[in-house]
């Protein structure tokens, strides 16, 4: 499942976020919930499934 932020930055738990700390594999609910949007910011709330 991918998940997607309103500025178009798609989260895929396959490739993660490695630059901020979170590893390849990592699902969406083990994602650390003050995360933010590598692009505009934007908490993990506002992102929706794809």
């Amino acid at each position: 499942m991918i998940y997607v932020c309103p500025c178009g930055y798609e989260y895929d738990p396959a490739v993660g976020d490695p630059d901020n700390g979170v590893a390849p594999g990592t699902p969406w609910e083990d994602v650390p919930e003050d995360w933010t949007c590598p692009v505009c910011g934007l908490g993990k709330e506002v992102f929706e499934e794809a």
